[in-house]
């Protein structure tokens, strides 16, 4: 019973602690864990396909080399991905700190705001240090600050984006190229003889594997960044969305309605 009435005081007495601590464990504890976990299944299954030769055979039937290209660009943007996640991570957590200067005692404004500028690199402290330094009379017209808020956590999303899409087109690029050689086999002919077919066989099998190899790679890399991506964006949504309910909410204890 002492456990129970201890879990249920530390759970419903203190609404933004508990709020804290499932944003500060699930979002940024659990962003980087699950990214690491992906990115782990993503080397395993490297490690096996290099294992099965299917590596060497994507390189060996694309002469173009955009398969390799396509890889390169995944690898690149997922290991940013990476950083992103960590640094997203660290947000949140400077988040949860920041939830917790405004659950004490209301603090003086000076103060808070000497405290929350000694943190440079968290954006969330940042821009309730903004919102505080508009004063007492203006510190709810925070919509500018917020749409700031919101493309620091936003903005470096649209490149990587970019290239998700890209890689879908450069599969699609890897299908023309494929058929073009297809194409030109058939036009180069004058007629069909036996001694010819062999020829004529390996050329069209070699553009219908260019076509389809690089299509298939384009649209799996482009599957795969566009899950983690999404994910991304998520955990950037709810990071705004945390910090406006926080200044909405924690400030108004610090500029109280006279």
């Amino acid at each position: 019973m002492n456990a129970l009435h201890t879990w249920r005081t530390s759970w419903f007495a203190h609404p933004l602690q508990g709020q804290s601590e499932r944003d500060g464990i699930a979002e940024h504890e659990v962003l980087l864990a699950v990214w690491l976990a992906f990115f782990g299944l993503l080397v395993f299954a490297s490690w096996l396909l290099w294992r099965l030769g299917v590596w060497q055979m994507l390189v060996a039937a694309d002469p173009t080399l955009l398969t390799v290209v396509i890889l390169v660009i995944f690898t690149a943007a997922t290991l940013w991905v990476g950083r992103r996640s960590y640094l997203l991570s660290r947000q949140h957590a400077w988040l949860a700190e920041a939830r917790q200067l405004l659950q004490g005692p209301a603090p003086q404004a000076a103060t808070l705001l000497t405290t929350l500028r000694a943190q440079p690199q968290s954006w969330v402290q940042c821009y309730l240090a903004d919102v505080i330094a508009k004063g007492p009379g203006h510190w709810r017209g925070n919509g500018q600050l917020t749409e700031l808020l919101a493309e620091k956590a936003h903005g470096a999303h649209e490149s990587a984006w970019w290239f998700n899409a890209a890689l879908l087109k450069l599969g699609l690029l890897g299908k023309v190229i494929g058929f073009s050689i297809m194409a030109l086999a058939l036009g180069s002919l004058d007629s069909i003889e036996a001694t010819q077919t062999s020829t004529l066989l390996k050329n069209l099998t070699a553009g219908l594997g260019t076509a389809l190899l690089t299509t298939m790679t384009g649209l799996v890399g482009n599957i795969l960044l566009g899950l983690q991506l999404s994910r991304l964006d998520r955990v950037a949504d709810a990071l705004v969305a945390d910090a406006l309910e926080l200044a909405e909410n924690g400030l108004a204890r610090v500029f109280p309605d006279r």
